[in-house]
């Protein structure tokens, strides 16, 4: 017990708070659609309870995925973030169809909200929350990306960074990306439907929110399905070569990979030398090699290993060296 607390504290920060806030909204935007019956609250309410049980199981997945290889799983754990990540937009999808399905019943069948002084509080409230919790994943992916930012260029520059995030913030930053757009899009339906009339509105609020948590479940599941298998980190390949091709020691690369392990990478290299160089010589090489690598960005595990050169050019660079990392 006292490891798995250890193991928690290293958990992702920002989908463990966006659980709990997601949670609370949840509640209160069921409370709302209880006392309301309207229907794009209901999409909300299915959106942040969807939220806040899949953001829990990430947040417990990014951490125990940081647990220490053993003897039954010599690999570690790393890609267990990705597989929690996979369970996770399962839920979202289920509650997205719910919401598609409630949206298209209000279309066709409208029903007259009440009490709509509620329905606007709480998604107000929803909305700041939830925006609050963007911004906090949004300056979590800039400093993974070591880039400075403020509460007006987060969001902007987490865009240009999100490729390079966490595996669980970026999901806590998609997810909250689509339910502050979702509560303001609620929010506009709530009152057309009450000034207009137009109670179909809150129908066609609720299948947008259901079809962009949809986009949420495709991008998500593509991206942690290559997680599972295992996909190269081609900038940190790219850049990793250069970083061993600068030691005069190395000929040439026979062999680089660079695995994404859920939130770590994980570097193997067969590189090659002068054949008549001494053991020991060799030895201090490779020590080198394994403190540079080790010290790059997210790098956890780092094989090295050495080949006669054969005087034949084996590896060819990518593309240019990125300035970013170097």
């Amino acid at each position: 017990m006292k490891d798995l607390w250890k193991l928690l504290k290293h958990g992702n920060k920002p989908s463990l708070l966006a659980a709990f806030v997601n949670l609370f909204l949840g509640i209160i935007k069921l409370i709302a659609y209880v006392f309301t019956g309207n229907v794009a609250m209901f999409a909300e309410t299915m959106h942040s309870l969807g939220d806040a049980a899949n953001q829990f199981f990430v947040f417990i997945g990014s951490a125990l995925s940081k647990k220490s290889p053993t003897k039954q799983f010599p690999k570690g754990f790393g890609r267990l973030v990705n597989l929690v990540c996979l369970g996770a937009v399962l839920i979202v999808g289920i509650l997205s169809y719910e919401t598609v399905i409630e949206g298209w019943h209000q279309i066709t069948h409208p029903v007259e909200s009440s009490k709509v002084w509620i329905s606007v509080i709480v998604l107000l409230i929803g909305i700041v929350l939830e925006g609050s919790v963007l911004l906090k994943a949004s300056k979590e992916i800039a400093h993974d990306a070591g880039t400075k930012v403020n509460a007006m260029t987060a969001i902007p520059k987490a865009f240009t960074h999100l490729s390079s995030a966490r595996p669980a913030t970026k999901l806590v930053f998609m997810e909250d990306l689509v339910a502050t757009s979702g509560g303001v899009l609620a929010l506009l339906s709530v009152v057309i439907s009450h000034t207009t009339g137009f109670m179909q509105a809150e129908g066609i609020a609720s299948i947008l929110i259901g079809l962009m948590m949809f986009y949420v479940v495709g991008v998500v599941f593509l991206e942690n399905a290559r997680g599972v298998i295992g996909e190269t980190d081609e900038e940190m390949l790219n850049h990793i070569a250069y970083l061993v091709l600068d030691d005069p020691n190395i000929r040439d690369i026979k062999q680089l990979e660079v695995v994404k392990e859920g939130e770590s990478l994980h570097v193997e290299l067969i590189a090659e030398v002068d054949p008549t160089l001494s053991f020991a010589y060799v030895d201090d090489i490779r020590d080198h090699l394994v403190d540079i690598l080790l010290s790059q960005k997210n790098v956890s595990k780092v094989t090295v290993s050495f080949d006669e050169d054969n005087a034949v050019k084996d590896w060819k660079h990518i593309g240019e060296r990125p300035d970013a990392l170097s």
